[in-house]
């Protein structure tokens, strides 16, 4: 039988734990990261969720729901402390997994290890050494697929170690509740729980044309998962960033589309900025729009071709508010995101050269923009629209 070699990392309380890393006396504290007028809470300490604070809890209620909760802001190098801790887990293995910032998977299988007692010692190096280096600490699940380890991870925080042994992954399964299993929200939860399914067990003992009904067209999909079967690989993916991404929260929820177009408009720049520096060109845009009662929605488009040029993207831009913002209600924030990632240098225009122009221009307002800390030249859609 095959040895248990895909390992779940998932970081506890990450940004809380990077505020600490640098604040050690605030340890053991009831701690949490978000904003404090209008911000939602993104990380809390353990002893912070004990007293009721959870994400993304709205901050201002998470004052209320813990007095002495003390709140910081979001400060910490996040992403650099990421970087360093997947790169400390490619000293390992080739094959790592970032899933997101303080989450990911690696397998072990290229490493040669011959026994599970091995396997399990590398990983312990592993969780110590982040510890020692980053003062971050993460919880490990290790097991014969992707889906069972990240469940194994998530089981024993913080500081948890779970391994599942080859061929226990049905009988590890069993007898945990369905709101553990990855996708599965509370309204398929309340379903599940009214047709009398509470466990993964559950669902191996129900008739499949009944757990059809229950569950829909996935149900053979969902039945092997609840079994612990999972066949997709662990893929590494070279390339520094695999999105852009940037928000902003309002003071006041608006409701002006030329407002918030503006405001996008200035987050896209920003971004295509970054793109410049890093040498990246971007094919998709995505808008995200936010609520006041914290509901959202989003809309992306793709273009036929990568760019590095935020010109590109500006049509797109108004449609994809549209799409997104279909409610007649105000939002309290905006988010822009650029993925599709293509690192190949983009080509020359051989039947003009205006896309040159625009790139050498562009070039230019990032470095005054640099010099000048940000606040050399805006372009005249970034200008908020005068009061008459």
């Amino acid at each position: 039988m095959p040895l248990a070699t895909i390992v779940h990392l998932d970081a506890d309380a990450f940004f809380v734990s990077v505020e600490l890393a640098s604040r050690p006396e605030l340890r053991g504290k009831k701690i949490a990261v978000g904003g404090r007028q209008r911000g939602i809470i993104s990380s809390a300490s353990y002893e912070a969720r004990a007293a009721g604070v959870y994400t993304p809890m709205p901050s201002q209620r998470a004052v209320k729901v813990c007095p002495d909760l003390i709140l910081l802001p979001h400060s910490g190098n996040y992403s650099g402390v990421s970087r360093q801790m997947f790169d400390l887990c490619e000293d390992i293995t080739p094959l790592v997994q970032r899933n997101s910032i303080d989450e990911g998977y690696l397998d072990l299988g290229p490493c040669g290890l011959k026994t599970a007692e091995a396997v399990e010692l590398v990983v312990r190096e592993l969780q110590q050494r982040v510890w020692a280096e980053l003062c971050i600490p993460i919880s490990m699940g290790i097991a014969t697929n992707r889906l069972v380890a990240q469940i194994a991870s998530k089981l024993r925080k913080p500081r948890g170690f779970v391994v599942v042994a080859p061929g226990r992954e049905q009988e590890f399964m069993g007898p945990l509740d369905i709101k553990e299993m990855p996708g599965v929200g509370p309204k398929t939860q309340e379903r599940l729980r009214g047709c009398g399914i509470n466990t993964f067990g559950d669902v191996l003992t129900w008739d499949d044309s009944a757990l059809q009904s229950a569950v829909g067209d996935g149900w053979r999909d969902f039945k092997a998962r609840c079994a612990g079967e999972d066949d997709r690989a662990v893929e590494p993916e070279r390339g520094e960033a695999k999105s852009y991404s940037h928000q902003r929260t309002f003071g006041r929820d608006i409701e002006e589309f030329s407002e918030i177009e503006r405001i996008a408009k200035g987050l896209l720049d920003d971004l295509m900025s970054k793109v410049r520096v890093d040498e990246k060109r971007i094919r998709t845009l995505t808008v995200l729009v936010r609520y006041g009662d914290f509901s959202q929605e989003s809309a992306g488009r793709s273009l036929p071709e990568a760019t590095d040029l935020e010109t590109a993207f500006y049509p797109l831009l108004p449609k994809l508010l549209k799409k997104a913002w279909q409610k007649p209600r105000a939002l309290r924030l905006i988010s822009v995101r650029l993925s599709g990632v293509d690192d190949r240098p983009a080509q020359m225009d051989i039947f003009g050269a205006t896309d040159d122009k625009r790139r050498r221009l562009a070039g230019l307002m990032d470095q005054l923009n640099a010099r000048e800390r940000g606040s050399g030249i805006v372009r005249a859609h970034q200008l908020p629209k005068a009061d008459h």
